[in-house]
């Protein structure tokens, strides 16, 4: 599609393509899932110059910072997998930018992955999973 066709398309209010719709849908359900484990919502959607970071939470004394994966089939692998080093690095860089904005707070954090599983367009399963993974290197201290 051509630039003033996308532009033309937003103002004419046409229907978004369905991965950003499934996607939607899935941040909407694992927002909802986590609040209701207790954990308090503080961002979406944050971005910087490095990437963007899908949920941000606080649970208890630490920030969690969560990216969300919905799939509507498993047949292939988990959408977990889908959180390879290199999407691990740029959500690394992206928590750094984020906790720079704060003016680097002396925080606990971690990085959660938010599996949702969907059918026939409605959400079938919500799988959290805690502290998947570390602080990616150089940007980890020890």
């Amino acid at each position: 599609m051509r630039f003033f066709e996308k532009i033309r398309a937003l103002f004419a209010g046409q229907a978004k393509p369905e991965h950003l719709r499934r996607g939607e849908l899935g941040e909407r359900a694992a927002k909802k899932f986590l609040q209701g484990q207790g954990l308090k919502f503080l961002a979406a959607n944050f971005r910087s110059a490095r990437g963007e970071i899908d949920l941000i939470f606080r649970d208890a004394d630490c920030l969690a910072f969560v990216e969300v994966k919905t799939r509507s089939s498993e047949e292939w692998t988990r959408p977990a997998a889908a959180v390879d080093a290199r999407k691990r690095k740029l959500l690394s860089q992206t928590a750094l930018d984020y906790l720079k904005r704060l003016k680097n707070p002396p925080v606990k954090f971690r990085f959660d992955i938010v599996e949702v599983l969907l059918t026939d367009g409605a959400v079938r399963e919500i799988r959290h999973l805690p502290n998947t993974f570390t602080l990616t290197q150089p940007y980890r201290y020890g």
